[in-house]
């Protein structure tokens, strides 16, 4: 039988690779001059430090079109609220990975409500789609891209 995996996965490889695009796009901008600013990767998060919590907005939507250029989608970000410490604001942006039980509890909701010949199955952080007919499956790919869930997904192991 038809089936193939819906994950969420980010490659940290190329927010890594973002992270450092925009800490060379921040040395460069003019109303960074002087400024005591920087974007940091660690374990999976990036970390943004500024004067102020308006050149944390600016940083940011740098990070997000850094992060578009490298084909990254930005709807896996998580940008915690910003902390104050002395002079300095900080803020985390945390990635997205795996689908958390209530996303996938809707994925599962989203395609018993179309009455799709296909079976689902959540297995950890991922959910495993099977049927009879590989348009069955495909019309489950094309439902789940159009739901608006709060993160991306990608479609792996398609096996006849």
């Amino acid at each position: 039988m038809p089936s193939f995996d819906v994950v969420s996965e980010i490659n940290m490889e190329e927010v890594r690779n973002a992270t450092e695009n925009a800490s060379r796009e921040l040395t460069t901008r003019f109303d960074f001059r002087n400024v005591d600013a920087s974007f940091e990767y660690k374990e999976k998060t990036v970390v943004m430090k500024a004067e102020a919590d308006f050149q944390l907005q600016q940083m940011e939507s740098m990070f997000r079109s850094a992060c578009a250029k490298r084909n990254l989608d930005t709807s896996a970000m998580d940008v915690k609220p910003y902390d104050h410490t002395g002079k300095t604001y900080r803020q985390t942006i945390a990635f997205k990975e795996g689908i958390e039980q209530p996303v996938a509890k809707k994925i599962v909701k989203l395609i018993k409500d179309e009455k799709m010949k296909v079976q689902t199955a959540i297995q950890g952080d991922e959910l495993r789609i099977t049927g009879k007919k590989r348009d069955d499956l495909q019309s489950a790919m094309s439902l789940i891209k159009q739901a608006d869930l709060g993160q991306p997904f990608q479609f792996k192991n398609f096996r006849d």
